[in-house]
């Protein structure tokens, strides 16, 4: 089976961003585009309606990928890209699509007055179940992986080269995790900066003096660990300028000030099967909400 590069669609400017995005992406790994376009039936007393017939639906509902399928040909001669028109439920048609994707894009809304992203329901329970990649792209600014927008949310051709940023956890450092982010940026040949949050002491929770000297020992402690991990990648990709930051502070807030200027942003999520079920750990949540460009949550064991 043909691997393909997945992207929920709608029609809103998102989800035309994130089709953008998953454009780019999917001629970067030379792999096919699917358009995934959702429906959820009419209600049979509704459906009956003049304006509302089989006829009328089927028409309006397959302008969308059409148009969509001709702006991204427009962009991207040559590239491969179909169309799959299901009727169901959002969030589980896009889980199941994700299933035999290199990735899902999907899009998501900013948040108004502010940056970020509102992750919407559907958003949020398909990142919480894939088991593939998920990536969120909004529409305007550095939408289509750091692409500069114009006010119809179609980017210009002009590249940022902005680094792809990635939130590692040296206590439990994942080989998927790791694996996509040093690939994404062999792939836009762009700088790699990984991030590792440690906790400060305690007495900074209850107002006493600082210790610089302590904080120096556990920042050494902490780089030299990050090091240690990142040996052998640096070695399997040597093409990748790899930035290594240990950072002391919230994982989150570290990841979100890291994630300005760069063209993506990369977070893991563990894969949980039991009782409690799959959710979005408070990490990648924040990371979802207030990071400005695109961000790509990658589920590991």
């Amino acid at each position: 089976m043909v691997r393909t590069v997945v992207v929920g669609l709608d029609g809103s400017a998102e989800s035309r961003a994130a089709a953008e995005w998953a454009a780019r992406e999917a001629k970067r790994r030379f792999l096919p585009l699917k358009l995934v376009h959702v429906w959820e039936a009419v209600p049979a007393p509704m459906a009956l309606a003049p304006l509302l017939g089989a006829e009328t639906q089927s028409e309006g509902w397959g302008k969308i990928p059409r148009e969509v399928v001709e702006e991204l040909l427009l962009r991207h001669p040559g590239l491969d890209v179909t169309v799959e028109q299901v009727p169901g439920r959002p969030a589980e048609v896009l889980t199941r699509a994700a299933k035999d994707a290199e990735l899902l894009a999907l899009g998501s809304r900013g948040l108004s007055g502010i940056g970020g992203f509102l992750v919407g329901s559907v958003g949020q329970a398909v990142v919480a179940q894939a088991e593939q990649p998920v990536v969120l792209v909004r529409a305007g600014e550095q939408a289509a992986d750091g692409h500069v927008m114009d006010p119809s949310a179609v980017p210009f051709a002009k590249d940022l080269s902005g680094p792809v940023v990635l939130g590692l956890d040296t206590d439990h450092p994942d080989d998927t995790l790791l694996t996509f982010a040093f690939e994404a940026a062999a792939r836009r040949v762009t700088l790699l900066r990984i991030v590792h949050a440690w906790d400060l002491p305690p007495y900074f929770a209850y107002g006493l003096p600082a210790d610089p000297e302590l904080n120096a020992v556990l920042a050494k402690q902490d780089a030299a660990t990050l090091a240690e991990v990142l040996h052998r990648w640096k070695e399997k990709y040597p093409a990748v300028q790899v930035v290594e930051e240990s950072r002391s502070g919230s994982p989150a807030a570290q990841l979100v000030d890291a994630s300005r200027g760069a063209s993506l942003v990369v977070v893991g999520r563990r894969i949980r099967r039991g009782p409690l079920g799959a959710h979005i750990g408070p990490v990648t949540h924040a990371v979802l909400h207030h990071a400005t460009v695109p961000v790509a949550v990658v589920a590991h064991d």
